[in-house]
């Protein structure tokens, strides 16, 4: 029994297929297998993906936050523009690192290489966003609502309604009145197969949604060009104005003038402001805020050109006067005692109004005046003025009241060389007394100088003499042209309205399909769906259900059956 089975495995081992001896692999083809094979992207296919990187939203709001965070070292450093003599003080003062924020232009942050090129990148990106989007807007407002869907009930809002036989409204007029009905609502609405067995409709509106946020992101990039235009063409300046001066509009009628990068001085147009009269109304009623100023009026005459004829109007805080296209605003206001200076020659060295700086409470001011043409010696003045003076026992002066009641103005003298022959600027409300000799002073055996209006004083060691002749009022205007200012207000109220139309407005599509049964009855279905997140569609379709039943007077009913397949076709 042993032997038959034996063989018939020897046979059955024999009949089984040998097993395959796998092909030898070269090394080529394991290192083909092993690698994988990259994309490689030439220079064109390398600036398209830089192109699609830097006009995407994310990379705009990322650019957008950047400038931001950019701007901030402006608050934080003096900027020369503003004011050049404080950044070099700056600099001087902190000699350790202030030539490093020199070198990365922190001094010049709104017009620097790394700002501007945040700025440039954040424009082209936004016309990058907005362009493609704005084409395919413009198409899909074109194109015809998407085709009925096969199966209504599946969309988030669906509803149904039956209309009697004896109502006598056919499948095609119902169609015909559920697009009268959508129309009226802002639907564009698409009637399909309007006398097939089974009319239906497509409706579409909210394309303003999209319009205000196209409208939205183009206003930006017209608020950044207008903030460019006006950095890149407008200018500022301020200037001091006493009772009866005049103010030309010329380079050198500024005290201090900051110009746009591509600001040319031949913009100016030469109009002319006078400071014909100054009134500051003061309280007098309440007791926490006696003497504080309540009121400011600047009485002027303007020209708008020297041969235009002369008009007097009125300049108040917060009421600027326009000309020429700058605004000119009414920014300070203070004392300017009247006085004259003559000097041991007996000649007038220095006569007329001189600015005092306010220090302090009712108009405590400093005085500083320089007389440079005063011979044989240049002659100085550092002191104060008290518009209505008060002595205390210690013999300490102060102003008890802003009015011009009894003023009085404190000087110490010096003489020597006031270094303005150096051609190094100097702050006018400011002496430096390092290279000059005291005169006068409450330490020196002289003492200092008490003038009243109306007296004179006589300098030691036949320096000459000083007068108070009287006491003007001055104000500070400033002085703006932004050619882009009106623009950027245009787009920004553009920006806020588009923002609105963006936020409030919902983009909604509307199906209604009809068709006849076999008893009569003429069966309608709706569907709504809305493009992107909005919870007022469910309000929507309970407002199409009642125009729809009111438009075919049936009441108020449950949802019908759907039309079956057996009494008429999908479309």
């Amino acid at each position: 029994m042993s032997e038959p089975v034996k063989a018939k495995k020897s046979a059955a081992t024999s009949a089984a297929p040998a097993p395959k001896t796998p092909a030898p692999r070269t090394p080529a083809i394991d290192k083909a297998k092993s690698e994988a094979a990259l994309p490689v992207l030439g220079p064109k296919d390398m600036l398209r993906w830089a192109w699609t990187q830097l006009t995407s939203m994310r990379t705009a709001l990322f650019l957008l936050l950047l400038l931001a965070v950019a701007a901030v070292p402006g608050s934080l450093f003096p900027q020369r523009p503003a004011n050049p003599s404080i950044v070099t003080q700056y600099i001087k003062d902190n000699p350790d690192y202030g030539k490093i924020l020199d070198a990365l232009q922190l001094y010049d942050v709104y017009s620097s290489a790394w700002f501007s090129a945040i700025y440039i990148l954040l424009f082209v990106s936004l016309i990058g966003c907005v362009t493609p989007r704005a084409i395919a807007h413009y198409k899909a407002m074109r194109s015809q609502p998407p085709r009925t869907p096969k199966r209504l009930s599946r969309l988030p809002e669906y509803g149904t309604l039956v209309l009697p036989a004896d109502a006598g409204i056919p499948a095609s007029r119902a169609i015909t009145d559920a697009a009268g009905l959508l129309k009226r609502r802002g639907y564009r609405v698409e009637v399909r197969d309007a006398d097939g067995a089974m009319p239906n409709l497509g409706a579409e509106r909210g394309f303003l949604k999209e319009v205000g946020n196209l409208v939205f992101h183009t206003s930006l990039i017209g608020v950044l060009v207008s903030v460019a235009a006006g950095g890149l063409f407008g200018y500022s300046g301020q200037r001091i104005l006493v009772e009866g001066d005049t103010f030309v509009n010329t380079l050198v009628g500024y005290d201090q003038f900051t110009p746009g990068t591509n600001f040319q001085s031949s913009w100016l147009q030469p109009y002319s402001v006078q400071l014909d009269k100054f009134e500051v109304k003061f309280d007098r009623e309440s007791p926490n805020k006696f003497g504080q100023p309540i009121d400011f009026t600047a009485d002027v005459t303007t020209k708008d050109t020297p041969d235009a004829p002369a008009r007097k109007q009125v300049l108040k805080v917060n009421e600027p006067v326009s000309l020429g296209g700058t605004s000119i605003y009414l920014t300070g206001n203070g004392y300017a005692p009247v006085v004259t200076v003559r000097d041991g020659s007996g000649n007038i060295a220095m006569q007329g109004p001189v600015v005092a700086k306010l220090q302090g409470d009712n108009y405590y001011s400093s005085v500083v005046i320089k007389v440079p043409d005063a011979k044989p010696e240049q002659l100085g003045f550092a002191g104060f003025f008290l518009p209505t003076a008060f002595v205390t026992e210690q013999g300490i002066s102060f102003s008890g009241d802003p009015e011009l009641i009894n003023p009085q103005m404190s000087l110490n003298s010096y003489y020597g060389d006031l270094g303005l022959d150096k051609g190094v600027p100097q702050n006018v409300f400011e002496l430096d007394v390092k290279d000059l000799k005291q005169l006068n002073g409450r330490d020196l055996e002289a003492g200092g100088i008490t003038l009243a209006p109306g007296m004179t004083y006589t300098l030691p060691e036949g320096k000459g003499t000083i007068s108070f002749d009287g006491v003007k009022r001055y104000v500070g205007v400033d002085i703006h042209h932004n050619p882009g200012q009106l623009y950027a207000l245009i787009f920004g109220l553009l920006a806020v309205a588009g923002l609105v139309l963006s936020l409030y407005l919902n983009r909604r599509r509307v199906w209604v399909r009809t068709g006849t049964h076999d008893d009569g009855r003429t069966m309608v279905e709706y569907g709504l769906l809305a493009r992107g997140e909005d919870h007022r569609l469910a309000g929507e379709a309970a407002a199409l259900r009642e125009l729809f039943s009111r438009e075919w007077q049936i009441a108020d009913q449950a949802d019908a059956p759907t039309v079956s397949s057996s009494t008429s076709k999908d479309n």
